[in-house]
């Protein structure tokens, strides 16, 4: 083992400009490998950490306005969803729904407090707002089934909001007014770009004077596994209400629904061929490397043909040639690329702390190199240097004894 280190060493410094500038593009390609797999997983961190605080299997319908005259009705005519259009969508849509929610706001309303106020007015909502809307509950709970059920006037939050309306008071219990009707505050959340106060969705329709409009209408789907199942569940709920509210199924600015499924696969699926782009793009650059390490093994190969033929004159086996070479290969392509290595978990980690937590929505999250990638770094860097010595320790074997022996 000694004696084959000291060989190996032996023509790193033989060929030493030619070893550099050949480690060089191994430890290159080996660095943008890292570098990119880091980036690629942070994307990766980021989208999981952006759908995993909301439900992902759910379609979001709004009114819109028809833009197509349909049965004797004009263009451009306002269509306003409703309450009776919630059961109509389960049922005719049975096998796809499994749960139909709406919302109702009232934006001109004001929020006060014995210290302040805010505009904005309320929405009321379900339980099942706080994974739709991705809510991040800081203090006390969330509109539960029970305030809905007793039509409770309690009320949610933003901490921002709390600290507006109660200053550095604990806003949990508090009261506040909105059209002159007292609630309670039972919980505060944080978002940085959302300031909505929520209610229970039968008290808002209990505040909206009789009207049975509703702003927005969701669907958590059930059965629901592709993108196709996905998009074909959307067009039945725009014939259906198509149906209920006189518009044509292929008027698209009737409704505007948002398919949150089919936008979360679409992005697993991107970013599912991101990171197959990464090891290509990786793989292609270290390749040039690997090319030099190979023509460095093929100019050892030649400029040793004599020790070659010594000894397999003195008995040597073809595989013990075989090995060396390839052992040789594999030795110089692991060390420039364990350098490599190490200075792209460097600039990775680096990232990591520029980008630092992300904040609520991280585009890139935890750009780190985990173990895993370093294991199969390894083992790429592991065949990339046999596959370089592979075809000179062939040619070597070709060499005969004797006419190596001739060869000076």
């Amino acid at each position: 083992m000694f004696d084959l280190a000291n060989e190996i060493l032996a023509t790193l410094r033989h060929n030493k400009l030619r070893t550099a500038l050949t480690g060089f593009a191994v430890s290159w390609g080996i660095f943008l490998l890292i570098v990119l797999l880091s980036v690629s997983r942070g994307l990766v961190n980021g989208m999981e950490s952006m759908f995993s605080q909301r439900d992902t299997e759910t379609v979001s319908i709004r009114g819109g306005f028809a833009q197509k005259a349909f049965k004797g009705l004009k263009e451009d005519r306002r269509v306003s969803l409703r309450d009776s259009d919630l059961p109509v969508l389960t049922s005719q849509n049975a096998n796809v729904v499994g749960e139909v929610i709406a919302q109702v706001s009232n934006d001109s309303l004001q929020v006060t407090s014995p210290n302040d106020y805010l505009t904005g007015g309320y929405k009321g909502v379900y339980p099942s707002e706080l994974r739709n809307s991705g809510l991040d509950m800081t203090a006390g709970r969330f509109i539960n089934q029970n305030d809905i059920n007793s039509k409770r006037r309690v009320a949610v939050i933003n901490e921002e909001s709390a600290k507006t309306l109660f200053g550095k008071e604990n806003p949990i219990g508090q009261l506040v007014k909105i059209s002159d009707l007292s609630f309670t505050v039972v919980g505060t959340y944080k978002q940085a770009w959302r300031r909505v106060v929520y209610i229970p969705y039968s008290t808002a329709r209990a505040m909206s004077g009789g009207s049975d409009i509703v702003n927005n209408i969701t669907v958590k789907l059930k059965n629901v596994t592709t993108i196709v199942e996905s998009e074909a569940a959307e067009k039945g709920f725009r014939s259906t209400l198509g149906r209920q509210h006189s518009f044509s199924d292929d008027d698209n600015g009737a409704l505007w629904i948002w398919n949150r499924f089919s936008d979360y696969m679409r992005t697993s699926t991107a970013m599912g061929a991101i990171g197959m782009a990464v090891w290509v793009i990786g793989l292609l650059t270290m390749l040039s490397g690997i090319v030099g390490v190979s023509n460095i093994m093929f100019v050892s190969v030649r400029e040793r043909t004599h020790e070659i033929g010594v000894r397999r004159a003195i008995g040597a086996k073809p595989r013990i040639i075989l090995r060396q070479i390839i052992l040789e290969s594999v030795a110089i392509t692991t060390l420039f690329g364990y350098i490599g290595i190490v200075l792209g978990v460097l600039v990775s980690q680096g990232i990591a702390t520029l980008v630092g937590d992300g904040g609520e929505r991280p585009i890139i999250k935890d750009p780190t190199v985990d173990i895993s990638i370093a294991i199969q770094v390894t083992v790429v860097l592991i065949i990339a240097g046999a596959l370089a010595g592979l075809f000179p320790a062939m040619k070597s074997l070709k060499i005969k004894p004797v006419e190596a022996l001739r060869d000076e």
